[in-house]
């Protein structure tokens, strides 16, 4: 992955919870982290 790559991946990401926060207010960041958090137990199973 290059420099300029990985920035854009990072704007677009940024864009998405910026405009999640301001315009859509669907708690993605709360969705994400409950996923996360799921598969982390999940995964702590297998170990």
């Amino acid at each position: 992955m290059t420099n300029s790559i990985a920035i854009g991946l990072l704007l677009v990401i940024a864009g998405f919870f910026a405009l999640d926060y301001y315009v859509l207010e669907l708690d993605a960041p709360i969705f994400l982290g409950k996923k996360a958090f799921e598969l982390i137990e999940y995964l702590a199973f297998w170990r």
